[in-house]
C-alpha cells in the first residue's frame, strides 16, 4: 500500500527530505520519477504500466504536501516503517486505502525506481 497525508498536514516539510524515493512533494508542485531516483528513459513500472522517467505530472494536492502513491513504497526496503509518519507532528501521514500493495509489489517499485 502507499502512504497518504491527509489535509491535517501543517505543511511543516518534516516528512519531504526523509522520503527515500524522493515521493513526497510540496502542495502544487508537479512531480516525475525521476526526481531522487536512478529510473532514466522509459520502462514498465510494477503497478503504473509504462512510464517516462521525465514526464510530469500534475499535482495530487495544491494546499498541502503530498505524496506520489506510483513512487510509493512505503519505506520497504530502506526502513522498517514508513519514514514520513515516523516524523509526522500531526500524525497525517496514514494507509492510503485507495493505494493497497503486496511487500512483493513495493520491493518491485523500489528495484524499478533505484536500479
Amino acid at each position: 500500500m502507499a502512504i497518504i497525508i491527509t489535509d491535517e498536514c501543517i505543511n511543516c516539510g518534516a516528512c519531504e527530505p526523509e522520503c527515500p524515493n524522493n515521493a513526497i512533494y510540496e502542495g502544487g508542485a508537479e512531480w516525475k520519477f525521476a526526481d531522487g531516483t536512478g529510473f532514466r528513459g522509459t520502462g514498465d513500472h510494477p503497478t503504473a504500466g509504462t512510464v517516462d522517467a521525465d514526464a510530469e505530472h500534475e499535482p495530487i494536492n495544491m494546499d498541502v504536501y503530498y505524496i506520489a502513491p506510483d513512487k510509493c513504497t512505503e519505506c520497504v526496503g530502506f526502513h522498517d516503517e514508513p519514514q514520513c509518519a515516523a516524523v509526522c507532528p500531526v500524525d497525517c501521514c496514514v494507509d492510503d486505502p485507495d493505494h493497497r500493495e503486496s511487500e512483493e509489489q513495493l520491493l518491485a517499485k523500489k528495484a524499478f525506481m533505484h536500479l
